[in-house]
């Protein structure tokens, strides 16, 4: 059977709350950041993150934690068929903290959870066919109904010729060997645990453990007589990590030293949060493995894997891209803080960003004073319109992907909330309308920390009217307010799309925009999207693309705005447009919904006729766009 997939994992899987404030009690936590966790969850994404096809076997519940393990392995490009929906328990939670650079409290709430009734039902021979290798860890081999799920599938892995490994994965706590309120506790010693370990070390081709782990797998706290213990019941080759020491291979007998063994290069890094470091350095041995380097390699990658989660938040979050792995293994350290290293930040953040959106189809409706100008205008009615433009939107989008709004919460929070979980990609601006020098809507405080209340999936969007020739006062203020907003948005984890509209400013020609993008990324300003107004010329657009490309090659991309020009007008920008294929597609509103609010804020048309109206609009304006880009691909065949 063909191979269409490089690992699976199972085990564990959970829903990591992680405190927000670092160096305190888990009592004074005060906010959670959500993660995915568990360490074959964690393990899943971080590989796929380096490139392989990865899988899960686990379990969830059937509510809102369970679907949202699921979305987030599915956007990380994780196979989920594995990933069975538990009717009655719930999906396990963990609360964890970074109290210091020694002790990381954390609780694990797993009684009777979702993964552990993880049954031989489960396992799927087809699919553990379609694997390269499966990876257990050893905490589903603490219950003998989880027991028996991990040796039907070791069976079956080994059937179809598949490679096993184990992460010994010891944690007391969940051996019924700590209390609840011990679950940092990483070593105590117990008979039965290695009893039961060492029953079934003989399955394993790789075993992979902290010294720790490798204590209660071999029985001893000398951990030379502990490898050599599990080397007796096991020809696997054997990686114990040692920390700040980095790690080591063993493929034959145990020498006197630890030094003996195979070593990767280390990185030196401050240590920031061990949670879920172990899973990032499984990610990265696990790649070096399938790809048969040697293990010095191997553990190189590993070892880079490992100083990415101890450096940063959370356990997947932290875990680098394929790209990110190989800058940081080209250019080395910089910074012993790596999340504190901007270079590295930006394209950890770029290169691990979520969903598709290769093209964009935009209906926006964010507009304020155009709406607010109008007769008989309330904000109740244009409440009211903003609802309608978004049925409109979902008419042509028909559950399709490629499609977006633009939407404000001032005026438009009921369409806004409505949108959430629709599948469109949804912009919300912060400007306030019509300002210059910018100034944003009051409802983000002073400090911007109302962007703590959004929605993750909200894009933050801004516009700003700005030119090359602006005064030296007016450029610095403009600058210092986009600067601060831009940083607000990545402390929220919210993608952050700049609008920059200078004809209003100034004289443009082919220069202006490419001008204006320079500068904003030689101040720090990494936007995800670039909303641009359309150019008619080559010359223009090939400088604007050049100066975005020079500066960011990660970038989502361009959409091209409107500014309520008829559609034979946009026609022929778009055809310019697309033959870039930096420029993703377009954010129009006034075009589609202009003369229907003018006609339905007087009542002189009907709901459902404004909807059909701007539907119909939307409808041609997404097809001249696709008009467009499929005549540009084919000139370039």
């Amino acid at each position: 059977m063909e191979k269409n997939l490089d690992v699976i994992t199972i085990g564990r899987s959970s829903v990591d709350l992680y405190g927000a404030q670092v160096g305190g009690r888990l009592e004074d936590m005060g906010s959670f950041q959500k993660y995915i966790g568990g360490s074959p969850t964690n393990m899943a994404a971080g590989t796929a993150r380096l490139g392989l096809k990865s899988g899960l076997i686990t379990r969830v519940g059937d509510e809102h934690m369970g679907r949202f393990i699921r979305e987030e392995l599915e956007k990380e490009g994780v196979d989920v068929r594995g990933v069975k929906t538990d009717p009655e328990r719930l999906t396990a939670l963990v609360l964890l903290g970074i109290r210091d650079e020694q002790r990381f409290p954390l609780i694990f709430y797993r009684e009777n959870c979702a993964d552990m009734a993880l049954c031989e039902d489960d396992i799927d021979e087809s699919f553990i066919a379609e694997s390269r290798a499966l990876v257990v860890t050893g905490t589903h081999l603490s219950h003998p109904k989880t027991e028996s799920a991990v040796l039907k599938a070791i069976d079956l892995a080994r059937k179809h010729g598949s490679r096993i490994g184990l992460d010994i994965d010891y944690r007391p706590n969940l051996w019924g060997l700590a209390g609840h309120g011990d679950g940092e506790s990483r070593f105590i010693e117990s008979a039965r645990v290695t009893a039961k370990l060492q029953s079934h070390l003989n399955l394993f081709d790789l075993v992979v453990g902290t010294e720790e782990e490798f204590h209660i797998a071999g029985g001893s706290t000398d951990t030379i007589k502990a490898l050599r213990a599990v080397r007796a019941v096991s020809s696997a080759t054997l990686v114990c990590k040692r920390g700040a020491a980095g790690a080591v291979a063993f493929t034959d007998a145990i020498p006197d030293s630890l030094d003996d063994g195979e070593s990767g290069p280390g990185f030196p890094i401050e240590v920031f949060n061990v949670l879920g470091a172990g899973d990032g350095f499984m990610s990265g041995l696990i790649k070096g493995w399938l790809e048969d380097a040697p293990w010095p390699k191997s553990l190189e990658y590993a070892n880079a894997c490992g100083a990415f989660a101890v450096s940063r938040h959370g356990c997947t979050p932290a875990y680098p891209s394929l790209e990110e792995l190989e800058f940081f293994l080209a250019r080395g350290v910089r910074r012993k803080a790596l999340r504190n290293d901007r270079e590295l930040e930006q394209i950890h953040w770029a290169t691990n960003r979520h969903n598709d959106w290769s093209t964009m189809r935009v209906f926006a409706f964010d507009h304020r004073m155009q709406l607010e100008a109008m007769d008989g205008a309330t904000p109740e009615r244009i409440g009211q319109f903003k609802l309608l433009c978004l049925k409109a939107t979902l008419d042509v989008q028909n559950g399709q992907k490629g499609y977006g709004i633009l939407c404000d919460n001032r005026l438009g929070r009921q369409a806004l909330h409505a949108a959430s979980g629709s599948g469109l990609w949804i912009g919300r601006p912060v400007e306030w309308p019509g300002s210059r020098p910018l100034t944003l809507e009051p409802e983000l405080g002073l400090d911007y920390g109302g962007l703590g209340e959004w929605a993750l999936e909200n894009v933050v969007k801004v516009l700003c009217f700005c030119h090359p020739d602006d005064t030296a006062a007016m450029r610095a203020e403009q600058e210092a307010t986009i600067s601060r907003l831009f940083s607000a948005a990545r402390r929220n984890r919210l993608e952050f799309l700049l609008e920059i509209i200078p004809s209003k400013a100034g004289p443009v020609n082919d220069d202006t925009t490419a001008t204006l993008i320079r500068r904003f990324y030689e101040i720090g300003i990494f936007p995800d999207w670039w909303k641009l107004e359309p150019m008619v010329s080559a010359a223009a657009w090939e400088k604007t693309c050049a100066a975005i490309n020079d500066n960011d090659p990660n970038t989502r991309g361009i959409v091209v705005l409107g500014l309520d020009a008829p559609e034979a007008e946009l026609e022929a920008s778009f055809k310019v447009a697309a033959r870039y294929p930096l420029v993703k597609g377009f954010a129009v509103g006034r075009t589609i919904f202009g003369e229907v609010a003018r006609g339905w804020m007087k009542g002189d048309t009907a709901d459902a006729d404004a909807v059909t109206e701007m539907a119909h609009r939307y409808r041609r304006l997404c097809d001249i766009w696709d008009a467009a880009r499929n005549a540009a691909r084919e000139k370039l065949i």
